[in-house]
């Protein structure tokens, strides 16, 4: 996974409330193992249409699909447990969702696939949501280390919360083995000193 620090980009608006796991990516797309490939069904059946014309009032039609910030309606990820939908998330190429309220499961496994979600005051999220719709092209920053979330003109600064354990894995790129695996030397020493 990418080593995540700090992020700048505009913010994808997807005001939209219970936003389920199958709505993220569709059960009948999640026949692949490998985490590769699931970006072009992000929301499917949201995109396009009964005879797969693409639906031109949905957001990621109508919206710069550079952008690494998704912000979403409150309760997103709800639904089944399914890690494809991180997956379909992170390969679309957004590393970074932003809710009031996100579904347990969802946020442990965007946060163990390298993709920072975090939680703001949902008078915070409809104030931001109002900011993008009369501002679609302001860039918002977003700093890992400092936990700090701040527009470009200086009309929103926030802090966010994140465990330690998950600011270190995303901070150097790390999946759950990866981190044990970092911790090897430390491992072997007790093991050494205490003799189990």
């Amino acid at each position: 996974m990418d080593k995540f620090k700090k992020i700048t980009s505009i913010i994808t608006p997807l005001d939209i409330e219970n936003v389920d796991t199958d709505q993220i990516i569709p059960a009948r797309f999640l026949k692949a193992v490998s985490r590769d490939g699931f970006g072009e069904n992000l929301f499917r059946d949201w995109r396009y249409d009964s005879n797969e014309n693409l639906n031109k009032d949905f957001i990621l039609n109508t919206f710069p699909n550079h952008s690494k910030i998704l912000l979403a309606g409150r309760n997103f990820g709800c639904g089944s447990s399914r890690e494809h939908a991180a997956w379909a998330i992170y390969d679309y190429g957004f590393r970074v969702v932003i809710s009031s309220f996100f579904a347990d499961i969802f946020k442990n496994n965007a946060l163990n696939n390298g993709l920072l979600v975090f939680e703001l005051n949902e008078k915070i999220i409809h104030k931001i949501f109002k900011k993008i719709s009369l501002e679609p092209k302001l860039e918002f920053n977003i700093d890992l280390i400092t936990q700090k979330f701040y527009s470009g003109d200086g009309s929103v600064e926030e802090t966010f919360e994140i465990n330690d354990y998950n600011k270190t894995c995303l901070l150097n790129g790390f999946d759950n083995i990866d981190y044990l695996l970092s911790m090897k030397d430390k491992i072997l020493k007790f093991e050494n000193e205490t003799g189990r």
